[in-house]
């Protein structure tokens, strides 16, 4: 990195830092992510390092982070616009490190995931190496002095004390004197939240600092390292310490756990024998449990796997068969908690969170189902990368099925027509848990509204109300830049009320 383009970095860190204080500081999220995010990948792609050409296969990084960061603009979700900043920023950082020449998605996962340490280290130290080059030299580019400058100062240091102290004695022995000189006393100049302003700048510039000497010197040490791209050979290494032995030893026992479990399942849950002989409560009772445990032993088991894959010396045709096994059975762990999940929401209708776990029984079972095709094919060493997309690709569908929307439209269609919900089933609305639902909820509210019983149509229009004037009155909605469609939407829905 020379002098000019370690200037060029600060200054451009400094204006994403001004631009990120004008819609940020103040204004609630919305359209600012998207600005923040295409001005910091047109910097960084301005200042990418020459005569380095990105690898075409990363042409999609900057297009997820852009899509991510829009999203954030769409839903009026605080959790989903979480989820979507976070992916936003890894992707953004895979696009400056692409930028710089480095080629990322071709890299084994173990490769990638330095890169992103080394990205997060040049983000944190950057813009301090960017100060060091940029700054002048003694002698170089520095304007002498004048002469008079240092005797000015000392004579100030020196004779405003003395200004003081003549000053209180005058103001104490001449009345006027002391009305003025408590005049100017009382003038006071309030910076107010300056500083805090200027803090904030100041930080931002500094990540983007860091975050833009990427793209224009790529990761130096890293890069003096052996990346290898995603081939089985340039995975090996020390990293690899796991027998086979060892870990068809792993996979027997849990193949043995999971498959007694699964037998069970196929018997009981599946099959209609009775529950109530073998555990004491109903089917129904007994099918509508469970489903949040489920999931979490099918990630273990998923976890497992990845793990042996990556740290086993050797694949044998056994290994390969007992981790096709376990595979199999997982995925019928997780059709066992997506039944008792439907069974449960069917009785109780959907909450935001049940509506994650649907999802993520779905994305997991992608994963079982890629991980089979590449155990089989011994080409785990994608298998990073496909977990990446189907997580990319879940958190996009989350953007569209609108989860706020979603759980308030199923939930207000159960109270309207009972016919939907089991004999034993809950009809009843929750009035507490709709009011707490995000902003994307509000026009599904606002439509069902007419429908509702009178007593229900009461409670359900007193929360709209509520969240008709915080919206009016909420400086943070105010600014274009916290412009967001989910809360317009909901702003247009809740002017219809009478």
């Amino acid at each position: 990195m020379d002098r000019p383009l370690a200037r060029r970095i600060l200054l451009t860190a400094l204006a994403i830092g001004l631009l990120a204080e004008v819609s940020i500081d103040g204004p609630a999220i919305g359209l600012n992510a998207l600005i923040l995010a295409a001005a910091t990948l047109l910097a960084a792609w301005l200042l990418r390092r020459s005569g380095r050409a990105p690898d075409p296969l990363d042409a999609w990084l900057p297009v997820a982070a852009m899509v991510l960061a829009g999203f954030v603009a769409v839903r009026a979700d605080p959790f989903l616009a979480f989820l979507d900043l976070v992916g936003a920023i890894a992707f953004t950082g895979a696009s400056v490190a692409a930028f710089s020449g480095l080629a990322v998605t071709r890299r084994s996962v173990t490769t990638v995931i330095a890169i992103g340490a080394w990205v997060i280290e040049a983000v944190i130290a950057g813009t301090g190496r960017a100060l060091r080059v940029g700054r002048p030299t003694p002698g170089q580019g520095v304007r002498e002095r004048p002469t008079w400058l240092g005797p000015v100062a000392r004579g100030l240091v020196l004779a405003v004390p003395l200004m003081l102290i003549f000053a209180v004695l005058f103001a104490s022995a001449d009345p006027i004197f002391n009305r003025k000189f408590e005049d100017l006393l009382n003038l006071r100049i309030d910076l107010g939240d300056l500083p805090g302003r200027v803090i904030f700048v100041l930080a931002v510039a500094w990540l983007a600092g860091g975050l833009l000497s990427v793209a224009a010197t790529g990761l130096p040490a890293m890069e003096r390292a052996s990346l290898g791209a995603a081939t089985r050979s340039a995975a090996i290494g020390a990293g690899r310490a796991l027998g086979t032995t060892e870990a068809m030893v792993v996979l027997v026992a849990i193949d043995l756990v999971v498959g007694l479990f699964v037998a069970l399942q196929l018997a009981y849950l599946f099959g209609g024998l009775d529950t109530l002989d073998a555990a004491g409560m109903k089917y129904s009772d007994y099918a509508r449990r469970g489903f949040f445990e489920l999931v979490a032993a099918a990630a273990l088991a998923g976890g497992v796997l990845v793990a042996l894959e990556y740290a086993v010396t050797r694949r044998s045709r056994t290994y390969v068969a007992l981790a096709l096994a376990l595979v199999g059975l997982t995925i019928v762990v997780l059709a066992s908690a997506a039944l008792r999940l439907k069974l449960y929401q069917d009785a109780y209708g959907w909450t935001e969170l049940r509506l994650y776990v649907a999802v993520s029984i779905v994305a997991m079972a992608a994963t079982l189902l890629v991980l089979a095709a590449f155990l089989a094919t011994d080409r785990t060493r994608w298998l990073g990368h496909a977990m990446a997309v189907i997580g990319l690709v879940s958190l996009v569908a989350l953007n569209l099925i609108a989860p706020a929307a979603f759980v308030a439209e199923r939930n207000l269609a159960r109270v309207i027509d009972p016919s939907l919900v089991p004999p034993d089933g809950e009809v009843s609305l929750d009035s507490d848990y709709l009011g707490v639902l995000p902003d994307d909820a509000i026009p599904a509210l606002v439509a069902a509204l007419p429908a509702l019983k009178p007593v229900e149509a009461v409670r359900v229009r007193r929360l709209l109300e509520n969240r008709r004037a915080e919206l009016a009155n909420e400086p943070a909605y105010t600014s274009p830049f916290a412009w967001n469609l989910g809360r317009e939407r909901a702003k247009a829905a809740l002017q219809t009320l009478p």
